[in-house]
């Protein structure tokens, strides 16, 4: 094995994955291991663990398999280094963009979500005796 591959293991514990989480990608298409071992191990680059991590993020703001494909082929395509017509480098950008924008909002919203829930927790707190806990 390549010291630049890693197998799966690894990658779950540096993506903090579990290792049917990841195996799951790989059946959705999301992320295929870039190298098989003799032995039919996946093996995995820095590049898909980057890969990973872009799901793990987008996974509580709750994008589908679906959106996160859509934006993974963008960035695959930006940075492919393939010499793209303006129009469709735009449309990439646009596409990027949008993600951007509604990653932002979902951010908001848990914000507002992630107030409301140290209210309450603050509320209970007010309610119990004010004695030091063990």
């Amino acid at each position: 094995m390549s010291s630049e591959h890693m197998q799966i293991g690894e990658v779950a514990a540096r993506t903090e994955l579990s290792l049917r989480t990841i195996r799951h990608y790989e059946e959705t298409g999301l992320v295929i291991p870039s190298a098989r071992s003799q032995g039919g191990f996946r093996l995995y680059t820095e590049a898909d663990v980057a890969r990973l991590m872009v799901i793990r993020r987008m996974k509580p703001l709750g994008f589908t398999l679906d959106e996160m494909r859509d934006l993974l082929d963008a960035t695959d395509l930006l940075d492919s280094g393939e010499q793209l017509p303006p129009a469709d480098r735009d449309e990439l950008l646009t596409r990027i963009r949008g993600f951007e924008q509604a990653a932002q909002r979902r951010v908001d919203d848990l914000r507002v979500q992630l107030a409301r829930a140290e209210e309450f927790a603050a509320t209970l707190a007010e309610r119990l005796p004010r004695t030091p806990t063990p």
